[in-house]
Formats: structure tokens, sequence, C-alpha cells
């Protein structure tokens, strides 16, 4: 699948789906330096995620400083031909100054694995791979 330069990064497409919703997911982040796959909440909201009293909180620590977030594990993530079933993401606010409303981590990269060439600007998934 193609992918789109965006503020000189690795933008694509998504498909997330919890509890029979499911919501088409725009600019997301290709990230190899994040070990965690992460989506705004106020996407997720569409689909009925929304946080609950008992959930943990965590802090993710990147270039861009910290951000609180939460989990949830979700029915099925899907970019491109290739998706996860019964996938934790993580859940927060996502304001870094730009249109974003995910970011793909390592996770998925590599449990799809997943090829990223940036040459030609394409994500491709290994064979045998979900």
């Amino acid at each position: 699948m193609k992918l789109e330069l965006r503020h000189n990064l690795p933008f694509t497409s998504a498909s997330l789906s919890h509890q029979g919703k499911s919501i088409d997911v725009k600019a997301i982040l290709i990230d190899t330096g994040s070990s965690s796959t992460v989506m705004s909440a106020d996407l997720v909201e569409a689909i009925g995620i929304v946080p609950r009293p008992d959930d943990i909180l965590n802090k993710l620590r990147g270039i861009g400083g910290t951000e609180v977030v939460y989990s949830r594990v979700v029915d099925r993530l899907a970019v491109g031909d290739a998706y996860l079933s019964d996938f934790d993401i993580e859940i927060g606010g996502m304001d870094y100054g730009f249109e974003i409303y995910g970011i793909i981590g390592m996770d998925f990269l590599r449990r799809t694995g997943s090829v990223i060439n940036l040459k030609d600007l394409t994500l491709e998934f290994m064979p045998g791979k979900p």
C-alpha cells in the first residue's frame, strides 16, 4: 500500500472495529520509534470507546514530551490487507499541532511482518502474516 508524506513523515489510513462498530481512520503515522499503537481519544469515542473509572492510566514518553493514555483491546485493527484481532491499543489526546489521528507502532508492524520501503513510499506485509 502507498504511504503519503506529511510533514516529511509517513502516513497511511486504517480501519478500527470495536464491539460491532467500525471507523475508518485517516492520517495515521507509521512510527518505528513508537513501541505501541495509539489512537486519538476524540476519534475512538465515535465507536463507543471512552475512559472508564477502572482504567489504568499510563504515560507515553517521546520526542514531543509525555502523554497520558489508557488501553483498550479492540476487535480488529486493519492497515491495508494486514489486520490483527483482539489487539491492544493505547488511547490519548494526540494534540501534536498537526492533523494526526493515530500512530501505528512497532507492536502492529512486527506482528504483521511489515516492510517499509521509504524509496517507493510503500508499506507491504510478509506473506502468511495476519
